[in-house]
C-alpha cells in the first residue's frame, strides 16, 4: 500500500501510552493498532495529550492541518469534549470508544455527558466490542450505524504449564472498582480450606489508591496475606511468566467492554472464570473453556472457584477446551485492518 500524506492519520492518545508503569487495556489497544496501521502502510503520527487538560487537547488539535484524518482515544474525548467538538468542524475525526462511560459503577454525570458530546461530533466511532456498539446505541449516545467494531486481538503465545494442583490463580487488570477485585477477595475468603491455592492480582495500583488500600485491608482481614499477592504493574516478561505459571485466570469485573486478559489467557490454553458483565460473554462465545458467573456477586464466584479446585475432571476438561480453541481467537492484525477500513472511509 502507498504511504505519504494520502494515508496519514494523527492518533491522539493519553500521555504515557508507552509508559510500562501505566499499562492498561486501552494503552495496549492503542499500541497494537498504531503498529498494525503502520504495517498496513499508514503514516501514523502519535499525538500525546493530557486528557484532563482541555487547553492541551485544544492546542494539539489546532496544530493539525485542515481535513486531516484524526483518530482520538475516547478517554481524551470524554474528558475534554469541547476542543474535540470545535476541531470536528475542520478535521475528519474518528473516536475510539474503549468503554461506555455510563456503564461504570457510580458513573460521573459530567463524564457521561463528555462522552456523548465527543462521540456525536465524530464522523465515525470505533467500538472495541459488539456489546459496546449496542450499548452506545441503547443509551442513545450515538446511532449504531455510525459505529464500527474492532475487537482487541491476541498474539501468539506459548502454552501455560500451570501446576499439578490447579491452584495458581491469576487476576489481571487495573486495580479499580469496575474490575471487581474486592469481589474476588470476598470469594477467596470462603475458600481457606479448599485446596492449596494462591492468587496473584496484577495491575496498576495508582488508578484508585483508596480502593487499592481497601483491597489490602480486605486481604489482611480475611487472613489471606500468605495466599493473595497484590503485584502491581508487571513488565512484559513478568506478565509472561505469570501467565505461564497460571492454572486459571479470574475476571470478576463489574463493567467490561471486552476482556483482553481473558483472550490472552485462552490464547495460552488457560481456562477462565469470569463475570458475565458487558462484552465478556461475547469474548468467550467461541470457547468452552470459561465458567461465567453473575457480576457484582461474590457467592457465585466462590462457588465456581470451589468447583474448579475440588473437581479434577472439570479442570482437565476446561484445560483441554482452552488448548483446543486457542487458534480460533482474533489477531491484532485483524483489529488493525478493521480500523484501517474505517479511517479509509473518512479520508
Amino acid at each position: 500500500m502507498s504511504g505519504g500524506v494520502h494515508r496519514r492519520v494523527h492518533f491522539v492518545v493519553p500521555e504515557g501510552v508507552d509508559d510500562p508503569g501505566r499499562v492498561s487495556g486501552g494503552n495496549v489497544w492503542d499500541q497494537h493498532v498504531r503498529d498494525g496501521l503502520t504495517q498496513l502502510g499508514w503514516d501514523v503520527r502519535m499525538v500525546e495529550v493530557d486528557p484532563e487538560a482541555a487547553a492541551d487537547v485544544d492546542a494539539a488539535l489546532s496544530g493539525l492541518p485542515d481535513g486531516a484524518v484524526v483518530l482520538i482515544d475516547g478517554l481524551v474525548g470524554t474528558r475534554s469534549p469541547a476542543p474535540v467538538e470545535a476541531a470536528a468542524r475542520r478535521l475528519r475525526i474518528v473516536i475510539l470508544a474503549h468503554m461506555v462511560a455510563a456503564g461504570f459503577p457510580d458513573a460521573d454525570p459530567e463524564t457521561v455527558e463528555g462522552e456523548r458530546r465527543s462521540l456525536r461530533s465524530a464522523r465515525r466511532v470505533i467500538a472495541t466490542s459488539e456489546w459496546t456498539r449496542s450499548e452506545l446505541a441503547r443509551r442513545q449516545v450515538v446511532p449504531a450505524e455510525l459505529v464500527d467494531v474492532a475487537p482487541p486481538g491476541s498474539d501468539e503465545a506459548p502454552l501455560a504449564t500451570g501446576t499439578a494442583t490447579g491452584g495458581a490463580l491469576l487476576c489481571i487488570g487495573v486495580v479499580a472498582p469496575q474490575k471487581g477485585q474486592d469481589l474476588l477477595i470476598e470469594a477467596l475468603s470462603d475458600l481457606h480450606d479448599t485446596g492449596d491455592w494462591s492468587c496473584t492480582m496484577a495491575g496498576s495500583l495508582d488508578a484508585d489508591p483508596a480502593y487499592a488500600q481497601r483491597l489490602e485491608a480486605l486481604v489482611a482481614d480475611a487472613g489471606l496475606t500468605e495466599r493473595v499477592t497484590m503485584a502491581g504493574v508487571l513488565t512484559e516478561d513478568e506478565l509472561d511468566r505469570a501467565y505461564g505459571q497460571a492454572d486459571l485466570v479470574v475476571a470478576p469485573s463489574r463493567a467490561e467492554s471486552y476482556g483482553m486478559a481473558i483472550a490472552d489467557a485462552l490464547r495460552r490454553g488457560i481456562p477462565v472464570v469470569a463475570s458475565s458483565a458487558g462484552g465478556i460473554p461475547q469474548t468467550v462465545a467461541g470457547s468452552r473453556a470459561a465458567l461465567l458467573v453473575p457480576p457484582d456477586e461474590s457467592a457465585p464466584l466462590a462457588d465456581a472457584l470451589r468447583r474448579w479446585m475440588l473437581d479434577p475432571a472439570l479442570r482437565a476438561r476446561l484445560k483441554a477446551e482452552a488448548r483446543r480453541g486457542r487458534g480460533s481467537l482474533p489477531r491484532w492484525s485483524e483489529t488493525a485492518d478493521r480500523v484501517s477500513r474505517t479511517l479509509g472511509g473518512v479520508r
